[in-house]
C-alpha cells in the first residue's frame, strides 16, 4: 500500500491556491501524441492540467480518488471528471491517446499504473508526468527553502522524495521522449504565498502532528520581504514523457 495523503481536506484550498501549467506544455504534449481524441488525466485534483489539455483533445477524463477534489474542480465542456484510482481506471483497452499525471505520479504504486497506462493507451500512445518544488524568488529564496528543507520536509508522505529528486530516476514504460523546458510564472503578494504553502501535504501533516502551524514561523519574514507589494515566484517543470 503507498503512502497517500488525505487531499480531500484541502481541496478548495488547491483549486484556488495552485499555479496554473503553461498552455505550451499542453501544446507540445498535444503535439507528440499519436491522435488528439481522447486524454485521460490521472489524479486530476483540481482538474488544471485536464482544462488545459481540453484546448487540444477532442475529450479529456480526468479522475481522482478524492470526490472532494472532483466536486472543486474545474468545469470544461469536453473534460468528463470521474472518481477512481490511477491503477484501476475502468477505462477501455487501447482507448486513450495520451495519460498525463500532473504533480501526482509519486503518490501512485507505479508497477500497477504502469501496466493501467500500457492497458489503456492506444499503439503509440503517450505517458507524461511532471512536478515542480520549491519556487525559485530572489526576495524569498532565505524564507522557503529553509523552511521546506528544516521544518516540514521530513513530514510528507515518502513519495515527495521522488519530487525532491525532481523525477530523476523515474523509469517510465517505453521509449523516453525529451521534453523541452517549461516553467510555470506567478505573481503573488505575501497572502497568495502563505495560502499556497499552507496547501503543502507536509505543512498538513505537521499540523496534525503538533496542534500547531508551522507556516505562522515564516508568516512575519514572508510579509516584510515583500513590503506590502508581489514578486515573481518561477516554478521550473520537471517532465518526463515517453511513448508506450
Amino acid at each position: 500500500m503507498v503512502d497517500v495523503p488525505d487531499f480531500s481536506k484541502m481541496a478548495s484550498e488547491y483549486a484556488a491556491s495552485r499555479p496554473v501549467y503553461p498552455a505550451e506544455l499542453f501544446a507540445w504534449l498535444a503535439g507528440v501524441s499519436p491522435a488528439r481524441e481522447i486524454a485521460w488525466d490521472v489524479a486530476t485534483g483540481n482538474g488544471q492540467a485536464a482544462v488545459g489539455l481540453a484546448t487540444h483533445f477532442a475529450r479529456v477524463i480526468g479522475s481522482d480518488v478524492s470526490a472532494r477534489q472532483l466536486e472543486n474542480a474545474w468545469p470544461h465542456p469536453r473534460v468528463a471528471y470521474r472518481l477512481g484510482t490511477a491503477e484501476e481506471s475502468g477505462l477501455a483497452p487501447g482507448s486513450i491517446d495520451l495519460v498525463t499525471a500532473a504533480a501526482a505520479i509519486h503518490w501512485f504504486d507505479l508497477s500497477r499504473f504502469y501496466d493501467e497506462a500500457r492497458r489503456v493507451l492506444r499503439e503509440g500512445g503517450v505517458l507524461a508526468a511532471w512536478t515542480y518544488h520549491v519556487a525559485h524568488v530572489t526576495p524569498l529564496g532565505d524564507v522557503l527553502a529553509p523552511f521546506y528543507d528544516d521544518v516540514v520536509a521530513s513530514y510528507f508522505a515518502p513519495g515527495a522524495r521522488m519530487v525532491d529528486a525532481r523525477y530523476e530516476g523515474l523509469g517510465l514504460p517505453g521509449e523516453e521522449l525529451r521534453s523541452p523546458p517549461f516553467e510555470v510564472s506567478v505573481r503573488w503578494n505575501a497572502d497568495q504565498v502563505l495560502r499556497f504553502v499552507r496547501t503543502w501535504s507536509g505543512v498538513e501533516a505537521y499540523r496534525a502532528a503538533h496542534g500547531r502551524d508551522p507556516v505562522l514561523e515564516i508568516e512575519g519574514p514572508i510579509r516584510e520581504a515583500l513590503g506590502g507589494g508581489s514578486a515573481t515566484l518561477r516554478f521550473p517543470l520537471y517532465v518526463r514523457a515517453s511513448r508506450v
